[in-house]
């Protein structure tokens, strides 16, 4: 507003000096002092000209500023939509979260209930059990009078109570299998319910700590027997066994019971050292061992093939090694993993590996677990690692923290010889890094330790 005042002020002085310069042609012969008036009108005329393009510059800059202003209101708007809307869907999800919980919260309620049910059931039962081992002792004396009347004609009386007795008999053994089928029905339920509140307390996870959850085993539910793993800087023990034992399981069967480095000796083969570890009323022979990651796997063929590692810490057995064991027999492969919340998971196959000349090609059959199954059933597997049949893996096209030593099949997939990644802060971890279980439908269980062990599906082959 200023500058054009400035300009109207001026405008007439530009006018009045064009034609006093217009006037000056004619007159000549004005004096000095009509000049000089002259002079000072030019300096104004100019003054206004630079003054008009200011205001024409200043206007520019106004309407520049005007328009980005304008855009920053409009990405205002749209991040307060974004807001909104992600506050609307975290109220959903919140409200979803609390449904579950109650859900959950009733149905360990029921689940209390059907438990105190079926532990009066099994009091039941064990009552009867006695009165039947008391009525069948019973019943033995009088199959011995019986025998003793098949000589001699019985009186009624004795005949009455026979028949009574063996009426009574009758009655309780009826009676015991219609609790029984109580009973059995009663486990039926009580699985179900079990089965129901496993999957509630999932998705509850899954909603609660959606980044971490992704990274753990769901529930509190663990196998009856801890899995415990070498602890590390132990004082390694080896034993040396005079018998030769073709694998632990003989070890144990020969009086053995401590777990540690034993040296077996499998036909065929020559001795080598192992570590057994005894549980479950035997002894397994351990092929894999993952507990802190102090030990790369990102190792060459010859490497997995021979193995490495401390066999009292984190080690890879090596797979001619166990090549030489599993050709004795048939044997059950036991996966034992350990998530960051210290929750325990096992999983149990069926298998066989094959030689060298099959690049020791793995074939699974699922036995029994309880984690769900995330490696390819009754399929040739092939081991592979990056200096070694590597163009199986580069036709997925996986990125390198995938590779690694394993039987692999695709990318994403499980690989419990991968990269070892410790959780960030708040106990984050990045997903599909590190050690992973991931089932074909379901999401990643992010490993802190893991243990591949061997066992005869034959206790008694080595005795």
């Amino acid at each position: 507003m200023k500058v054009i005042l400035v300009f109207l002020f001026i405008a007439p002085l530009a006018l009045s000096a064009t034609a006093e310069k217009d006037y000056s042609t004619f007159d000549s012969a004005a004096s000095p002092e009509t000049k000089s008036r002259f002079a000072m009108l030019d300096d104004v005329r100019i003054l206004a000209n630079g003054l008009l393009q200011l205001g024409h510059g200043l206007k520019d800059f106004v309407h520049k500023t005007k328009g980005q202003m304008n855009d920053i209101f409009q990405k205002l708007y749209i991040f307060d939509r974004s807001f909104y809307e992600l506050s609307l869907q975290t109220s959903e999800i919140k409200e979803e979260e609390e449904q579950l919980r109650q859900t959950t919260a009733r149905l360990q309620i029921n689940n209390e209930e059907i438990k105190n049910l079926s532990q009066e059931m099994n009091s039941k039962i064990e009552d009867l059990i006695q009165n039947k081992i008391q009525l069948q002792e019973k019943v033995w004396g009088l199959e011995d009078k019986v025998t003793k009347l098949a000589i001699i004609q019985p009186s009624v009386q004795d005949t009455k109570e026979i028949s009574s007795l063996k009426a009574f008999v009758e009655q309780q053994d009826n009676h015991i299998k219609q609790l029984l089928k109580i009973v059995e029905d009663q486990h039926v339920q009580l699985d179900r319910q079990h089965n129901q509140i496993m999957e509630l307390e999932d998705k509850l996870n899954h909603i609660e700590l959606q980044e971490l959850a992704e990274n753990s085993f769901t529930g509190e539910q663990t196998e009856p027997e801890a899995i415990s793993f070498p602890v590390r800087n132990a004082t390694a023990v080896t034993y040396k066994s005079d018998g030769a034992a073709p694998d632990c399981t003989a070890l144990y069967n020969s009086g053995t019971r401590s777990s540690g480095v034993y040296t077996i000796k499998p036909n065929g083969s020559e001795p080598f050292d192992v570590y057994c570890e005894m549980k479950f009323g035997s002894s397994w022979t351990v092929i894999q061992n993952r507990v802190d990651g102090s030990l790369d796997f990102n190792q060459t063929w010859d490497a997995y093939t021979n193995g490495f590692g401390d066999l009292n810490e984190e080690f890879w057995l090596g797979l001619n090694k166990t090549y030489s064991i599993t050709k004795q027999g048939d044997y059950i492969l036991r996966i034992e993993l350990q998530d960051w919340k210290e929750n325990k998971r096992y999983v149990e196959y069926a298998f066989s590996l094959g030689g060298p000349e099959t690049d020791y090609t793995l074939q699974l059959s699922r036995i029994s677990g309880s984690i769900p199954n995330a490696l390819p059933e009754q399929t040739e597997l092939r081991f592979s690692t990056a200096d070694h049949d590597a163009d199986i893996i580069n036709d997925f096209n996986c990125p390198e923290n995938y590779l690694g030593g394993w039987w692999h099949s695709e990318c994403e997939e499980t690989n419990l010889n991968g990269k070892y990644v410790a959780p960030r802060s708040r106990g984050r971890l990045d997903r599909r890094k590190g050690l992973y279980w991931k089932p074909k439908k379901g999401r990643y269980y992010l490993l802190k330790s893991t243990k591949i062990m061997i066992h005869p599906t034959d206790l008694k082959s080595f005795d």
